[in-house]
């Protein structure tokens, strides 16, 4: 049984890697919002916002430490 999405293109948007315009569209997958080039198959994910905020308040630690 596939899920049917509902993909939007976005109008005058460059693809960062093969730099087609009008080739991007954006949908949903489990939550978060995923954008694709449907040219060369470039794909981005946009975190979730209590990941993109629990990984920018530790921004100044230079490493973690782990003893084995």
């Amino acid at each position: 049984m596939s899920k049917r999405q509902r993909k939007r293109f976005v109008a005058g948007a460059t693809c960062p890697k093969c730099k087609a315009t009008d080739t991007i569209m954006l949908y949903f997958e489990n939550n978060i919002e995923k954008m694709a080039c449907v040219e060369c198959d470039y794909t981005e994910s946009q975190p979730q916002a209590n990941v993109q905020s629990a990984s920018r308040s530790s921004a100044n630690v230079i490493g973690v430490f782990k003893p084995d």
